[in-house]
């Protein structure tokens, strides 16, 4: 395969003529999907810029590694691309992403389980939940105030992180790609109920580890 598309793709420059269309006419990404199928990579170029974000997050969640993050996420695109011809848009796009996306981190984390270093924190990396890096002063909040915030980040991602292999991925899509139930069972392969049951457990062991920073 001819990587040039994506490497295109994947850079700084703006979305191509494909954009203009988009904004004109409305297409699911299902239907983007059946245009790069047909030849059109404009429309994967599309499918790159709208999505990388969203996926080098969702590695960075499992694999603990930026760089790791970032080649898992190049190498979803990768398989998306390879895959155009035989693409049928049966299902939303993103279920079929998401479990190319997640058949590589589990492969990933089992590949490297060894190797993989404690969860940290980066300095630069913003807050969940106010958006604020921890090395920018905020008048608003105490030095305290702020080694309790950043412990908090450090357990729970550390408790996400222990989690069995399919609850994480499972808290993974819910909590940060905000994921539905529908979504996050066609990706895992199980019943609405199943997952809904799988989320209640993870949610409830993190609940119970995490009760000190509730």
């Amino acid at each position: 395969m001819d990587p040039s598309p994506l490497m295109a793709a994947m850079g700084p420059h703006p979305i191509s003529s494909f954009q203009p269309v988009m904004a004109s006419e409305s297409y699911t990404d299902a239907e983007v999907m059946l245009r790069v199928k047909a030849g059109d990579e404009s429309a994967f170029d599309y499918l790159v810029q709208k999505y990388r974000r969203p996926l080098v997050s969702f590695m960075y969640r499992m694999a603990r590694n930026t760089a790791a993050a970032e080649d898992l996420a190049q190498e979803v695109f990768l398989r998306v691309y390879r895959s155009r011809h035989t693409y049928e848009a049966s299902a939303k796009f993103t279920t079929w992403l998401y479990r190319i996306a997640t058949n590589l981190a589990v492969n990933h984390a089992r590949d490297t389980r060894h190797e993989r270093p404690e969860v940290t924190v980066s300095l630069d990396e913003p807050d969940e939940e106010t958006g604020t890096t921890l090395d920018v002063a905020d008048s608003t909040v105490s030095a305290d105030e702020s080694l309790v915030r950043r412990e908090r980040m450090l357990a729970i991602r550390a408790k996400v992180e222990a989690l069995p292999e399919r609850q994480r991925l499972a808290v993974v899509m819910h909590k940060y790609q905000q994921m539905d139930y529908k979504q996050i069972a066609e990706v895992l392969k199980l019943s609405e109920s199943a997952t809904k049951s799988l989320l209640f457990r993870a949610y409830e062991t993190l609940r119970e580890q995490l009760k000190e920073f509730i």
